[in-house]
């Protein structure tokens, strides 16, 4: 499973970084599944490997601009490029209002069917690749956070106990290897008997603006990866005050310490923050901030940075060549 970032800015974009959006890349083939659609995420696309024809669904945290402003524009360009395939859009209740009314007054036509499901009811979503369940979270608007969880795990022969019970190499072997249960000398082989899943499920939770982490604390307890907002360090957001309602660097930090995250990835920067270290406020402050609550896998992502969750649960940066 591949993590590849779309903007990586709040609010608004700089000249480094677009506004929020991301995609979840399955493990194998051209699938993905996008997350958030801020203001030219279809220009964004055109610079990764990504194609329209591949977007198995869509997922929106929320219904600030920046988060969603993106989407008339990427489902026209979708509609323009020949997409055929009806596409699921998973989303707080309003985004169906605004895409029907955006629709209707600019006259747009999309040669595919939108499968609007309102997160708010969602009880889960799978295409068979990956489960996907919603956290509701604690932001001005009613905010979200999606967990991709892979459906199947690779599965092995036990082949100590195959051996044991005498069952002739060959074929039967790789029939029970595909899941199928077998006939044998006048009794039925359970596939499941025989097969191991040496590697957890992965999951990967990616979260809107949030400014209580610990409410992904049920979700987050069986996952490898979050993805979450760090709008601010603490002093700036002090200098906010209460309307802040994003999380710090620390905020984020302290609770995957707390919980035992193995890696944390933190996105959804305020513009006034610089790559420049020299400057002030940088994205050096971020991680020095971060760094000091947090001493698993930290990393601070950037537009089209691409992460990949091995099976044995270790995120690593992908090198895009």
């Amino acid at each position: 499973m591949d993590i590849l970032f779309l903007g990586t800015s709040a609010g608004a974009p700089t000249r480094q970084r677009n506004v929020t959006g991301l995609a979840v890349l399955a493990e194998q083939g051209s699938d993905w599944y996008l997350v958030d659609c801020g203001e030219a995420t279809q220009h964004q696309l055109q610079r990764t490997p990504l194609s329209v024809h591949g977007l198995q669904a869509i997922f929106i945290t929320h219904i600030h601009g920046d988060h969603c402003y993106g989407l008339p524009g990427l489902l026209a360009g979708a509609g323009m490029s020949g997409r055929k395939a009806p596409l699921p859009i998973i989303a707080p209740a309003g985004i169906a209002g605004w895409l029907k009314a955006t629709q209707e007054l600019t006259e747009l036509f999309l040669p595919f069917e939108l499968e609007f499901i309102a997160v708010e009811n969602m009880q889960g979503w799978t295409d068979g690749k990956l489960h996907v369940q919603a956290t509701k979270l604690s932001h001005r608007v009613p905010s979200f956070a999606y967990s991709f969880t892979e459906a199947r795990t690779e599965s092995v022969l036990d082949i100590a106990k195959l051996r044991a019970e005498a069952i002739p190499q060959g074929p039967l072997w790789g029939r029970l290897k595909n899941g199928e249960d077998v006939a044998h000398e006048g009794q039925t082989l359970r596939s499941s008997d025989y097969l191991t899943y040496p590697h957890t499920a992965r999951r990967i939770v990616v979260g809107g603006d949030n400014d209580t982490p610990s409410l992904l604390h049920e979700v987050c307890a069986t996952a490898q990866v979050l993805v979450h907002e760090a709008t601010y360090t603490t002093d700036i957001a002090e200098k906010v005050g209460a309307r802040v309602q994003h999380s710090s660097a620390a905020d984020v930090a302290t609770f995957a310490a707390d919980i035992g995250l193995p890696n944390l990835v933190l996105t959804h920067f305020s513009p006034r923050y610089q790559y420049d270290s020299a400057q002030s406020p940088s994205i050096a402050d971020i991680r020095t901030e971060a760094q000091a609550h947090y001493h698993g896998q930290l990393f601070l992502a950037e537009d089209f940075a691409r992460f990949r969750l091995h099976k044995n649960g270790e995120l690593s940066r992908v090198e895009v060549l």
